[in-house]
């Protein structure tokens, strides 16, 4: 009986000899994998960014809001268009009666064109936080500080600004202290934030905060209020602490026993649940068309294996004749067709793992390259080796020696 050793030596061999057929013969496993490889990076990737970036509200914080956060059915959105506005009363209310609300927060947003000197910036985001957002907001300050309580009693115009307005107006001076017009007000900066980035090609830095009631004075509220909540204790307390907002706002919304809210509350797993039932099909689109070509490639595979085993018939014949079995026959072609398979696999996986950390390093994609999808695409590529060559090698293993010596 021939060894595992000896047929895969054998398998090497022939791929040798035939170095063109063997090429063309893994180039249709290579390209399956490697699409594979590619995309299944890409969704790891995809994943990794919707929790940092676009679900990323922080430790145990969730917001509340008119509208909802993350939806797919519009009939949904269009029914909560007719929902009361939040105001800062509710917000207060909130932090009032909510015992297990650690900080509660709001926000509101407007879009401006801001000044400095005789230098311009244009659709630049304006918040209005409430003081507390400093410990709830995922921004950090950089450089200068957070306005105080007493700055927004006070509605005082100042603000803290983003790294894009920081190199936009200040690049090689301190922005402390200087003053910036929005909107026909003028702002002195106390503070600026690290930089953040740019989402799904949006830069995240263009913005400046002022206080909450500095905002309302100077821009009234056009728009809902966002409640921002932030617990410190267990993760049971998340939980209370939504219960006893739900309630808080229902009790002051007037909305009956049974009914439905007329608010929403997001977290960040909403944000990723969202995510992952939409890229569940894209995945399933993206492995189905890959698969596709993977089994191309283990056809083509089989059809040039059949071809192989016509053109060694004498080969066959000869090792029939000298003692080898049916068995060793068709591990023989078996292992030959899993070399390949496998050979294509690793070139694929390569492929791909070379794609996804091309699109790493040049752009702010976090393609995530884990071990485990290496593995899979090395054991889908043998699985369709083995699956493939199977036919071949039975037809391989029943040729009649007598017959196969005689073939010219």
């Amino acid at each position: 009986m021939i060894g595992l050793g000896d047929n895969v030596a054998l398998a090497l061999d022939s791929i040798r000899a035939h170095k063109l057929r063997a090429f063309l013969t893994v180039l249709g496993i290579t390209m399956g994998v490697a699409t594979l490889i590619t995309v299944m990076t890409i969704v790891q990737g995809a994943n990794l960014y919707v929790e940092q970036k676009i679900a990323n509200l922080g430790t145990n914080v969730f917001q509340v809001g008119r509208l909802p956060f993350a939806v797919v059915d519009f009939t949904v959105l269009n029914r909560a268009q007719r929902n009361r506005l939040f105001y800062p009363a509710d917000m207060e209310a909130v932090a009032t009666n909510c015992p297990h609300c650690s900080y509660v927060g709001g926000a509101l947003n407007a879009s401006t064109s801001i000044h400095y000197l005789n230098h311009q910036l244009d659709d630049v985001a304006v918040y209005g936080h409430s003081p507390t957002m400093v410990e709830i907001d995922t921004r950090t300050v950089e450089t200068g500080r957070y306005f105080t309580e007493v700055e927004d009693l006070h509605a005082a115009e100042v603000c803290l600004i983003g790294d894009h307005v920081v190199h936009e107006f200040f690049e090689g001076v301190n922005p402390i202290g200087r003053t910036i017009r929005a909107g026909g007000a003028e702002y002195t900066v106390i503070g600026t934030f690290e930089k953040i980035g740019s989402v799904l090609g949006r830069d995240q830095d263009n913005f400046i905060i002022i206080p909450l009631r500095t905002f309302l004075k100077d821009r009234g509220q056009r728009n809902s209020l966002t409640i921002s909540v932030k617990t410190d204790g267990p993760n049971s307390d998340f939980v209370l602490a939504q219960d006893d907002t739900r309630r808080v706002l229902r009790a002051r919304r007037h909305v009956q026993p049974g009914k439905e809210d007329d608010f929403f509350i997001g977290t960040s797993e909403s944000y990723i649940t969202l995510w992952q039932q939409i890229s569940a099909a894209f995945f399933a689109v993206f492995v189905m068309v890959s698969s596709i070509s993977a089994v191309v490639g283990g056809i083509v595979i089989m059809n040039v294996m059949l071809v192989s085993v016509t053109e060694r018939t004498k080969e066959i014949g000869v090792r029939r004749a000298v003692g080898a079995t049916r068995g060793d026959v068709m591990k023989q072609f078996v292992v030959e067709s899993i070399v390949q398979c496998v050979i294509g696999g690793v070139v694929g996986v390569s492929g791909g793992f070379f794609c996804a950390v091309a699109l790493r390093e040049l752009t702010a994609f976090p393609a995530s390259v884990q071990t485990w999808v290496a593995a899979t695409g090395v054991i889908l590529s043998s699985i369709i080796g083995l699956f493939f060559g199977l036919y071949p090698a039975v037809k391989a293993s029943k040729l009649d020696p007598v017959v196969a010596l005689r073939t010219e």
